[in-house]
């Protein structure tokens, strides 16, 4: 098994970008090969794409929930996966450069969840699109997500491309949403949509991030906030003890005094916040 091993080292030596872009890869290629030994064993083709594509019924999402994931990781085709992955590669690489592995699967799980809904919400409230039988595959929604997420944070940086020469990431963005509003009468309308919903996701996480409000982090606290309280409390302590191992008595005397000489001169309003907190605590001594 020492080839398994090389493989899964060589796989975990990977970034997270290229992670998930061999796990697509993988899952293309085993899609292909059941659908080979279904044709030839006469079993039922259409297993995969009816168990883990994404359907335009609610009821139907209920009892298969998980392919508002998986169907993020399916694709119809040699030119879907790849297109799918070239883009992946070079701006979740671009990505990593400003932000982190857990950032980078957020947008790209996000992405793929909220083009799943927007796909879903389509399909059943607009007079367009009810009356067609359709399903949705494909990671495009995950991967806009990442492509509007870092071109929202970085819209003034430029990518040069060979014949055409540099061109900001504020305008190939802009271009990509252009397209898929502009293509969805012209077919595949619940991809183009779910490709919508995951550049709305992606502009709104890294818009709010820029404002300092991380998204993000505030999913995480959810889940740990109950085990984050307790470490709060034993950090506060020990930085209280250890601050006051380091002064021996007459340098906390010292200070004192000289903190009541700043008070006499200039007023008990004119301490710092530190200072204050000094006095408060030397005081209960």
């Amino acid at each position: 098994m020492n080839w398994f091993t090389n493989l899964y080292q060589n796989f975990l030596g990977r970034n997270i970008v290229e992670r998930v872009i061999i796990i697509n890869v993988v899952i293309f290629v085993l899609t292909y090969l059941f659908n080979t030994l279904s044709f030839l064993f006469q079993i039922d083709s259409n297993f995969i794409m009816t168990w883990f594509s994404l359907k335009p019924d609610f009821d139907l999402l209920l009892f298969r929930p998980w392919t508002i994931i998986s169907y993020g990781f399916l694709h119809a085709g040699f030119f879907h996966i790849l297109f799918n992955m070239m883009i992946l590669f070079y701006f979740g690489n671009l990505f990593l450069d400003f932000f982190n592995a857990k950032q980078f699967l957020t947008y790209l799980f996000l992405g793929i969840i909220s083009g799943g809904f927007i796909y879903i919400l389509s399909y059943n409230f607009l007079p367009g699109l009810k009356t067609q039988q359709t399903l949705l595959v494909g990671a495009s929604a995950g991967v806009m997500a990442v492509v509007i997420g870092i071109a929202s944070h970085i819209p003034q940086y430029s990518l040069r491309f060979r014949f055409i020469g540099n061109i900001k990431l504020l305008y190939i963005a802009v271009a990509l949403v252009v397209l898929d509003v502009i293509q969805i009468p012209a077919g595949n309308a619940g991809g183009h949509l779910a490709h919508l919903g995951g550049s709305l996701i992606g502009f709104l996480l890294t818009h709010y991030l820029n404002q300092g409000k991380n998204i993000i982090a505030s999913f995480e606290s959810l889940f740990s906030r109950s085990k984050k309280q307790p470490l709060k409390t034993v950090y506060k302590n020990t930085k209280q003890t250890n601050y006051q191992k380091k002064e021996s008595k007459s340098e906390q005397q010292q200070r004192i005094d000289s903190i009541l000489d700043k008070i006499s001169k200039s007023g008990y309003d004119t301490l710092t916040k530190e200072e204050k907190d000094y006095l408060f605590k030397a005081g209960k001594k």
